[in-house]
């Protein structure tokens, strides 16, 4: 089991996941304000499944989506992390930075301060060139986050999600980048 956080910052501990983490994690995907901008709330067991893919693609890379812990405020707060992009997409392939929180910890910055840290984590220690974000169109609140984070809107890039059927309301997306500076 993984204790120590692997990134810090004033507030926030980004750290591996554990099995405790579970239950917290499946009711904050459950929750239609957070998973508004997502074609569905998760039932456990998917939850469950997708934290399993997370654990995984730290196992693969190195780095991945890690569970954000707000120490003496929330033990899982929400997420933070990195994955790659895992559809065909004119920009991929990709590392994309996403982000999902608790409601009740929605307005306090917390996502945007572990983003940052993970942005400059990703440049200096994974070498990654080019960190990628996306949402719908309408998810002003991530897209701000992407905005405070120095990421840059690029409308050229803006696509259709193709893991969303034709006409779904949420299928046109949204495309952001940072740039690792020289």
């Amino acid at each position: 089991m993984h204790h120590e956080p692997d990134l810090a910052t004033a507030r926030v501990w980004l750290r591996r996941w554990r099995e405790t983490d579970r239950a917290a994690f499946a009711q904050m995907n459950a929750d239609p304000e957070v998973m508004r901008y997502f074609p569905a709330l998760l039932t456990h067991a998917e939850s469950d499944a997708l934290l399993d893919r997370f654990e995984a693609h730290f196992e693969r890379y190195g780095y991945g989506i890690w569970a954000l812990e707000i120490p003496g405020v929330a033990s899982l707060a929400g997420f933070v992390g990195l994955k790659h992009v895992d559809f065909e997409a004119p920009f991929a392939p990709a590392v994309e930075i996403g982000w999902r929180m608790r409601r009740d910890l929605w307005g306090y910055g917390y996502a945007t301060e572990a983003a940052e840290a993970i942005i400059l984590h990703a440049f200096d220690h994974f070498f990654l060139d080019e960190i990628i974000s996306f949402t719908t169109r309408d998810n002003v609140r991530s897209r701000a986050v992407m905005e405070r984070i120095g990421m840059v809107h690029d409308v050229t890039g803006d696509f259709d999600h193709p893991k969303l059927p034709a006409h779904h309301r949420q299928r046109p997306h949204v495309l952001y980048r940072a740039r690792r500076q020289p």
